[in-house]
């Protein structure tokens, strides 16, 4: 009797993020992400901004994922990664993020949550699950100390090792479906701002609120 062959990988892929993508449509969903940044020094707060994020294309497969098994991957969103951007980039005003990205250019630190919390409509927290959830994390005087341009959420199969990076690469550019993401590091979420000039005297807090 003649096997039945496997869908080759690249449809897969193609099949899995389509699927979910079509879901949202004709259920009206929209994955939004607006970033609350803080710099503090002394106590007070030196640096504030509220910033929109992009929705990466490879969320959707990690979404897929997890529809389709509660064992595999093994992480939503992991940890926060930031970094210094790409070479060349004017850090007063770096190139806007796109959704085709997959991995941070330059990556300096990564930091898993310190805090998720349902909130409501108006961003006060519930002891209910909503579709509003704030993702929290502050990095220390000594951690992630440099000029930052990126960030982003990273998940999947991410290692609960910090100091392990295993990227999809490169970071952007036309997307090589035949990765297999059950091997990488999936970037969720992804963002381009100003530069942050953090020094080992500063602290700096990250609320990822993700509204789906």
């Amino acid at each position: 009797m003649k096997s039945v062959e496997a869908l080759p990988r690249i449809q897969e892929t193609q099949f899995a993020a389509n699927l979910v993508s079509r879901v949202q449509e004709s259920a009206g969903i929209r994955i939004r992400g607006d970033v609350f940044i803080e710099v503090y020094k002394g106590g007070v707060c030196h640096d504030k901004r509220i910033v929109q994020n992009v929705v990466t294309l490879d969320a959707s497969i990690l979404l897929a994922r997890l529809l389709r098994s509660n064992v595999e991957p093994p992480f939503g969103a992991f940890c926060l990664a930031v970094g210094t951007g790409d070479v060349g980039w004017n850090p007063l005003s770096p190139p806007a993020a796109t959704n085709t990205q997959r991995s941070l250019y330059s990556e300096i630190s990564r930091k898993t949550f310190a805090n998720t919390q349902f909130v409501d409509g108006t961003g006060m927290p519930v002891a209910y699950p909503t579709n509003v959830l704030d993702l929290t994390t502050t990095f220390t005087e000594s951690e992630a100390v440099g000029p930052l341009c990126e960030m982003g959420i990273i998940g999947g199969n991410v290692s609960s090792n910090l100091s392990i990076r295993n990227p999809v690469l490169p970071p952007n550019g036309p997307r090589d479906l035949t990765v297999d993401l059950t091997t990488k590091e999936t970037l969720l979420n992804y963002l381009t701002f100003a530069i942050i000039s953090k020094p080992a005297t500063s602290t700096l807090s990250i609320t990822w609120r993700l509204t789906l």
